[in-house]
């Protein structure tokens, strides 16, 4: 036996470590956790995306509230000059539909009270639709670090199973075990944290939209109380100031 067969025999074996060999490691139980954490985070930005578009487009439309419907001499046709399928069509068409319906109603009471319920229930129906999906993130970040703990437990369990089949508790024997642990850990965190902020930030934008639709529901109510004679005050439109009044001329002496 030569001097370069004796190192070759005496040589440690290579092991090999990275992502995919730690996952190999977890076998197909880690292989499943994995494939249920990007569920949950394409889930994550694709309400996060969507949401926001939404909103985004519903704070728009309340520049056309503040610009054209105020300056509609009723309700019904300021109504016409609001953007079809939106929120604030939906509470300006409730509310004239409920004028109409306590017209033909007998024993309906107040109608101002009657207009008010029509139009709380018109906003907890727009509430209810912009809040869908919101429940998905806050249940990604409640679960998804104990998913990630799952996977943690797994691969601890197998590193103490290794050491047990080999008798010793040598690193090449638990690094793969430990390793998918660990990375089952941060991918758990890196999952959840993204969905609670993305909540906490749609939830306090929604509570923007639901104060924005509270004041025109009171401004449409005050506008019906009194036949038309409170109402916001409406900024003339661009490109449409009046023009400066002219200085009287002088007089003659």
């Amino acid at each position: 036996m030569n001097l370069y067969t004796l190192a070759a025999a005496t040589e440690a074996p290579v092991n090999e470590f990275g992502f995919w060999k730690a996952m190999e490691e977890g076998g197909p139980v880690a292989w499943s956790i994995l494939a249920v954490m990007v569920i949950m985070s394409v889930g994550s930005f694709y309400i996060l995306f969507t949401k926001l578009f939404e909103q985004n487009k519903v704070m728009k439309q309340y520049n056309g509230v503040k610009n054209a419907f105020w300056r509609a001499p009723s309700l019904k046709e300021g109504a016409t000059k609001l953007e079809k399928n939106s929120a604030w069509r939906q509470l300006a068409d409730d509310a004239v539909t409920a004028q109409e319906h306590h017209s033909k109603m007998e024993g309906a009471g107040n109608e101002i009270h009657f207009v008010e319920e029509e139009l709380a229930h018109s906003q907890n129906t727009i509430n209810q639709s912009l809040s869908g999906g919101l429940s998905f993130l806050a249940s990604v970040g409640a679960t998804a670090p104990f998913i990630g703990l799952l996977g943690t437990v797994i691969g601890i369990y197998r590193a103490l199973i290794n050491i047990g089949i080999e008798g010793s508790a040598s690193i090449d024997k638990v690094a793969g075990p430990v390793g998918e642990a660990l990375i089952m850990t941060a991918i758990g965190l890196l999952v959840a944290v993204p969905a609670v902020l993305a909540f906490n930030w749609l939830q306090s934008r929604n509570r923007r939209i639901d104060a924005l639709m509270t004041d025109f529901s009171n401004n449409i109510v005050a506008f019906i109380g009194s036949n038309g004679a409170v109402k916001p005050a409406v900024t003339a439109p661009a490109g449409k100031a009046k023009p400066a009044a002219k200085p009287a001329p002088a007089k003659k002496a």
